[in-house]
């Protein structure tokens, strides 16, 4: 597992999609995730350290969690399907582990809630992990640097199906990338 920062959330000008970008935390490869209009508003809010007047689902569950005597120890973004990501939401309550499946934008949003690691499986980021072209600042999905820290480098009907991500990925104004990562 690699620890991940949420870089920054964007907006596609094509079709108002939302997408955050996670950032490997010592490195420089990125991990889009497409996400809902109401959890990447979740997202933003907290790290803007906006409190709404009323608590939203992501604050109720945090809460709940905390006291029912549980504590969110961290996030995974634990597997890639085709083009749809999973996340786990670990928690310890009652001297146990447990290993919640969630969506990753909900993941993400207690994530920030709780101030926890957020982490990735290093097999997601060989699938779906991007690198930014330093020279032109575009998107490299799929080249030999994934070969290069240890991956599998994806195969060409999965670089296909990736496709979309990187149409979406051209699409956004990455100029300021990288300029102020935000903790998770």
């Amino acid at each position: 597992m690699r620890e991940m920062v949420i870089d920054s959330i964007r907006v596609s000008l094509l079709n108002y999609s939302r997408i955050v970008i996670l950032k490997e935390k010592d490195a420089e490869r990125f991990l889009p995730i497409w996400i809902g209009q109401p959890e990447a508003e979740a997202i933003a809010l907290k790290l803007q350290d906006m409190t709404p007047p009323r608590p939203m689902t992501h604050d109720l569950l945090h809460h709940l969690i905390g006291d029912l005597g549980g504590e969110i120890d961290h996030i995974v973004v634990s597997g890639l399907d085709q083009e749809t990501f999973f996340a786990k939401i670990v928690m310890r309550a009652a001297e146990k582990t447990i290993a919640v499946d969630s969506r990753p934008s909900d993941a993400l949003a207690l994530a920030v809630r709780a101030k926890v690691p957020i982490y990735a499986e290093e097999s997601v980021l060989d699938r779906a992990g991007v690198h930014m072209d330093s020279e032109t600042g575009n998107a490299v999905v799929g080249d030999g640097e994934t070969v290069e820290s240890g991956g599998v480098p994806p195969t060409e009907v999965e670089i296909e199906r990736m496709s979309a991500f990187r149409d979406f990925i051209d699409t956004l104004d990455l100029d300021d990338i990288g300029d102020t990562p935000k903790e998770g």
